[in-house]
């Protein structure tokens, strides 16, 4: 995962200025036609997503209430899942992203919307939105690159306590919620300061993270057990249950979209004076997807079209899937690899990234080859000239 400007055989390299600049007019015609065509489909589609997903949390609530027969509490447990994934991916995640803000609705608003989540939602939109959004992959600046707590590059110096990371990656997928808590309040980097860990502001905004994770533990671990009355440890024991589920969810799409092989990441100075057309290209190359149905489309909150929603961020989640393929078009066009794969492939593809990073460079392909054994292959990616009737360069 050598930053892009250090490769020696450079997946850019064959494109000029005007192309990187067409590249950003060709994509600022396809944001153009899907604002100028939204509409009552799009809005009809959001709360209808809404509707379903309370109605399911709701019903898997009730059904916890009689959670002391294991049918009930298996079934509870598994509606609750799908509804706190629903709220989290294609709900929340969204909204707060301003894709539907053009509908002025006042419950439908990034400026309103408070997820089922430890993060407040005002945090989250600062550190995703503005930071992680603007700098992409980023070396030094995208926070989201290995969340602070990975070494995410082959030039970053190896230490051993690296050798932690796959445990302590694992440990964070399990409790992702509050790992992004934690995040949003860059709390490593004001715990090491004594002038940033007293300052009013990262005291204030302690106070309202402690306040959001007491309100959703008592959502989750007191009134609704209490609900259930007889069945008050079942049901505690679902909300956990679920709570785990959505945060290995979650956290498996994220790593997919921004840590499979075939993403690129970028130096810090490479931004420098960047144009629309060249922060454009950047999303381009520093997201991938993941392959499959609508169901899976609807689970990872249309995610699975990081590309997309890396380039188009405050659109509309439904419209990705209709706008992938001008966008793969315009990847063919230019020699570009249009990273792609199905979730299994994509996940095992993340972690192998995470182990061999884990360790000094080369030591975990040596220790494969000495054994007879490969890392995950790389992801599907369309790559021009190789079975899609197309010409072009690869990326390396």
């Amino acid at each position: 995962m050598t930053a892009l400007q250090k490769k020696t055989d450079n997946p850019i390299a064959h494109l000029s200025a005007e192309d990187i600049e067409e590249i950003g007019r060709r994509l600022d015609a396809i944001r153009a036609e899907v604002v100028g065509s939204r509409g009552a489909r799009d809005a009809a589609y959001i709360r209808r997503v809404i509707k379903v997903q309370r109605s399911l949390e709701l019903s898997s609530r009730a059904v916890l209430l009689v959670s002391l027969f294991p049918p009930a509490w298996v079934a509870g447990t598994a509606g609750l899942s799908v509804a706190k994934i629903l709220e989290n991916m294609e709900i929340g995640h969204n909204v707060m992203h301003g894709q539907w803000d053009w509908m002025r609705d006042p419950k439908i608003h990034s400026t309103t919307w408070e997820w089922d989540n430890a993060s407040p939602s005002e945090q989250w939109k600062h550190s995703h939105n503005e930071l992680h959004h603007t700098y992409t992959n980023v070396i030094g600046r995208d926070n989201d690159l290995g969340y602070g707590i990975m070494r995410v590059d082959e030039d970053q110096r190896w230490h051993p306590m690296h050798l932690g990371q796959p445990l302590w990656s694992f440990i964070n997928a399990c409790f992702f919620e509050y790992g992004i808590a934690a995040y949003d309040l860059e709390l490593g980097r004001n715990l090491r300061s004594e002038k940033r860990r007293k300052s009013p502001e990262f005291k204030a905004k302690t106070r309202q993270v402690l306040k959001k994770i007491r309100k959703q533990v008592t959502k989750d671990y007191v009134v609704h057990p209490l609900l259930s009355g007889p069945a008050f440890l079942p049901t505690a024991g679902a909300n956990a249950a679920a709570n785990l589920v959505r945060n290995l969810w979650t956290n498996s799409v994220i790593m997919c979209g921004h840590f499979p092989d075939g993403v690129e990441t970028f130096e810090r100075r490479s931004i420098e004076g960047e144009t629309r057309g060249e922060w454009y290209l950047r999303q381009m190359l520093g997201s991938a997807n993941i392959s499959g149905g609508k169901a899976m489309h609807l689970m990872t909150g249309n995610l699975s079209y990081q590309i997309e929603h890396h380039l188009f961020p405050d659109l509309p989640s439904n419209r990705y899937q209709e706008i992938a393929p001008k966008v793969r078009e315009l990847f063919d066009d230019y020699g570009l690899r249009y990273t792609t794969g199905p979730l299994p492939k994509q996940v095992a593809s993340a972690w192998w990234k995470v182990i061999r990073l884990s360790l000094p460079n080369g030591y975990a392909e040596d220790v494969a080859r000495r054994l007879g054994l490969r890392g995950p292959a790389d992801t599907d990616a369309s790559v021009p000239g190789e079975g899609d009737g197309s010409t072009g360069v690869a990326a390396a």
